[in-house]
């Protein structure tokens, strides 16, 4: 008999999760193949069906989402196979917020072009209702897991997607040990210092145009920088330049969002010039 090899062998521990710890089995033998992230899948994520899930804590709370510190590790009783991945990584786990807690302030000028195929979802979301809101909080977390596997096949600077679970979605953490990378915003350098960093905001935004995208909400406070590099983080509301009737003028505010910032700081680059090189790369 022959199995896919997404296929994960069941492995047993004397170790079960602690409840009153803020343990539970790892969820990725669960997740089916089009709820992992893409392939191959780094070295870093851990595969084994024993591995265990330990919450160590908010990284950051919002009115949509808040951001978790996950530690999934395999107990050391545990002797790994050949597919069971890592022994222990750390994770960011995003959680869309229920509609009894979530806030969803995303203006519908980012849905333009989406839809939904089911009407009555569609009709609760028009509506405001507790369902419409926890439909929305599902498309938000999906919208932003398709949008992450896309972005990082296509070599784009985003944090690797491990796995989504209903409005979780579990992504690589970005930071040293359990803190996390500070945001572009905090960073102290400022003229020529500052070179390094917006060649890469530069070719991340070229990054989103060439897949046709704009980020559509970017900004010094959703760009991580660890060790040098720049990460772009949020993009649930990722919007298609060519379908969405604002498309062109999101993917504009994005060049002069950071251009601004930049200059700033003491480094000026033309935004017209920047937004002229995104929109050939999406035409």
């Amino acid at each position: 008999m022959s199995f896919s090899d997404d296929f994960v062998v069941p492995t047993f521990s004397t170790v079960d999760p602690d409840s009153d710890a803020d343990q539970r089995w790892s969820t990725w033998p669960a997740a089916t193949p089009t709820e992992r992230g893409p392939r191959p899948w780094p070295a870093w994520v851990v595969t084994s069906a024993a591995a265990i899930d330990t919450e160590l804590g908010v990284v950051k709370t919002g009115k949509e989402a808040d951001v978790h510190l996950i530690d999934r590790a395999v107990p050391t009783d545990v002797v790994l196979g050949a597919g069971d991945g890592a022994r222990a990584s750390l994770l960011a786990a995003k959680r869309y917020r229920g509609p009894e807690q979530s806030d969803f302030h995303r203006s519908s000028e980012y849905r333009e072009g989406r839809r939904v195929r089911n009407t009555r979802d569609g009709r609760a979301m028009a509506r405001g209702s507790a369902h419409g809101r926890r439909v929305q909080a599902g498309l938000w977390a999906a919208a932003e897991f398709d949008a992450l596997c896309r972005l990082h096949s296509l070599g784009v600077a985003v944090p690797y997607p491990v796995q989504i679970s209903g409005t979780e979605i579990l992504m690589e953490f970005v930071g040293h040990g359990a803190e996390a990378a500070p945001r572009l915003a905090q960073i102290k350098d400022d003229g020529a210092m500052l070179w390094p960093l917006f060649e890469q905001v530069h070719e991340i935004v070229i990054g989103f145009a060439r897949a046709g995208f704009a980020h559509g909400d970017l900004s010094p406070y959703n760009l991580l920088v660890h060790d040098g590099r720049v990460v772009a983080i949020d993009v649930p509301q990722l919007v298609d330049v060519a379908s969405n009737p604002t498309g062109v003028e999101l993917l504009e505010r994005d060049c002069r969002n950071v251009c601004a910032w930049f200059a700033r700081r003491g480094f000026v680059r033309d935004p017209e010039q920047v937004f002229a090189e995104a929109l050939g790369e999406v035409y």
